[in-house]
């Protein structure tokens, strides 16, 4: 696929499409012990020192949380009908259970109502990692009492925002939540045991599935969704039946774990008699699966780049950290263009997790987030941030969803990632990812070319279902 460089060149999208940019909690709004808030696990974890880069912490951030009204005239220049943010579970309740924190629901109230008299739609996602510490204290996502903690921060938040706030999202990326916070030890809680990360997936599509009624009891009418992000999984050329087997192990860890339980009420085949020799599986309780699979309205599908892999050589030791059940599998480097991440540009492959996606749902799909981080941004004497590669990304992405629209997914809004840039979880400051700069020392905001491309598409497609 030819990666486009300007707006002209895109197709059109369906009349009500959503334009929207999204953000995290932890990430943007800093304000960390402001009214009442509780820490998170991110706190703690990004002030142990040497699990993230430069030791830098979520505590300011972008400053959001004081700076909120900027941050939606920004919105607002952009042009965007939508905006995708996530609630702060220790802002509203600060133990975890309990005691519901009035001024942090307060807080979303007054920022829902200024989206909503600015004509911008708010999508909100109640977990976007920031478990309360106090929680995490009592097992976290290792408990199966999780879902009644997840069902009571549910209602408390949808019973105070449902009247104003229709689309509601209960996890985001439950994969990174569970094989890297406790997998891998790259995300909190920084655990490192591949049993826990099954665990922890399990209670997080458990908590999903039991807070989907409580959503809809607490407002009628909800559109009640789950943000996946699923990757498009290559083997190499002329796979022998050992790559296949990876593609198949890495297919099941990155997107059957969550497409199979969530949509089909079974795990994918394979994946238990893979890590087998790991765990019994005990803690799959009869119920869970019916459970998990609550009936759902949209789907939100994060994706930024595909996983290329293979079948280890016979005398090849296998990764330092594999995925449970992947012992076997070695990664393949990504194919150039990268990003300064690491990632591979790949619109071919969002196309094709887009159409799998909407096969593997059955329903619309919203792209809750998509987009890239590249070295270099700055204000330069002009003051312009110049980022051709972050345009190009996005318009070659915008293509790819066009395209699967086109392949007969239901595609109806997309969401950039990240309105602002801001702090990138392990990777603390180092990589942007915003359509807006923000300088960290002063928090002043300067549109991106990018965004500005972005505005121009948002324009033109409004013009387009004018006519």
């Amino acid at each position: 696929m030819q990666i486009p460089g300007n707006p002209s060149t895109l197709p059109t999208f369906p009349e009500g499409f959503l334009w929207g940019a999204a953000t995290a909690a932890y990430q943007v709004e800093g304000a960390f012990e402001a009214d009442g808030r509780g820490p998170s696990i991110w706190d703690t974890f990004s002030h142990t020192p040497g699990k993230v880069v430069q030791g830098h912490t979520g505590d300011v951030a972008c400053d959001h949380y004081h700076r909120w009204r900027e941050d939606l005239a920004l919105m607002r220049e952009l042009g965007l009908t939508a905006y995708r943010f996530s609630i702060a579970w220790p802002r509203i309740i600060p133990g975890g259970t309990g005691t519901v924190n009035r001024a942090g629901l307060d807080w979303y109230s007054r920022f829902v109502d200024a989206l909503l008299e600015a004509g911008i739609e708010p999508v909100a996602t109640l977990y976007h990692w920031d478990l309360p510490q106090a929680l995490s204290e009592r097992g976290g996502w290792l408990s199966r009492d999780v879902t009644s903690w997840f069902a009571e921060y549910a209602a408390a938040t949808v019973g105070a925002l449902g009247d104003r706030v229709a689309r509601w999202t209960t996890l985001n990326e439950p994969w990174c939540s569970a094989l890297l916070g406790y997998g891998q030890g790259v995300h909190a809680p920084g655990h490192r045991d591949p049993v826990e990360a099954l665990i922890a997936a399990h209670h997080l599509m458990l908590a999903h599935g039991t807070a989907v009624p409580v959503i809809r009891e607490h407002c009628p009418g909800a559109q009640v969704s789950i943000t996946l992000n699923p990757t498009q999984v290559w083997g190499p050329p002329n796979p022998s039946e050992a790559d296949l087997d990876a593609v198949r192990r890495i297919d099941n860890i990155h997107n059957g774990l969550f497409f199979s339980p969530i949509f089909h009420g079974t795990y994918p085949e394979g994946l238990l008699a893979d890590t087998a020799h790991l765990t019994d599986h005990s803690w799959i309780h009869d119920g869970d699966l019916h459970a998990m699979s609550a009936p759902l309205d949209f789907l939100g599908i994060n994706n930024y780049f595909p996983t290329r892999v293979r079948a280890a050589m016979p005398d090849e030791p296998g990764p330092e950290m594999a995925l449970p059940g992947c012992e076997r599998v070695i990664e393949v480097p990504p194919q150039p263009p990268l990003t300064d991440m690491g990632w591979e540009v790949s619109p071919v492959g969002h196309r094709d997790i887009l159409v799998r996606a909407a096969r593997e749902s059955g329903l619309p799909i919203y792209v809750t987030e998509n987009g890239s981080a590249w070295p270099g941004d700055y204000v330069d004497a002009e003051g312009r941030v110049r980022d051709p590669e972050r345009t190009a990304y996005l318009l070659g992405h915008l293509h790819a969803a066009r395209e699967a629209i086109d392949a007969g997914a239901d595609i109806r809004g997309y969401f950039a990632w990240s309105l602002l840039d801001n702090f990138e979880w392990a990777w603390g400051y180092t990589k942007r990812f915003g359509i807006v700069h923000v300088d960290y020392d002063t928090q002043v905001r300067t549109v991106k070319d990018s965004g500005r491309t972005y505005a121009q598409v948002i324009a033109a497609h409004r013009a387009s279902a004018s006519e």
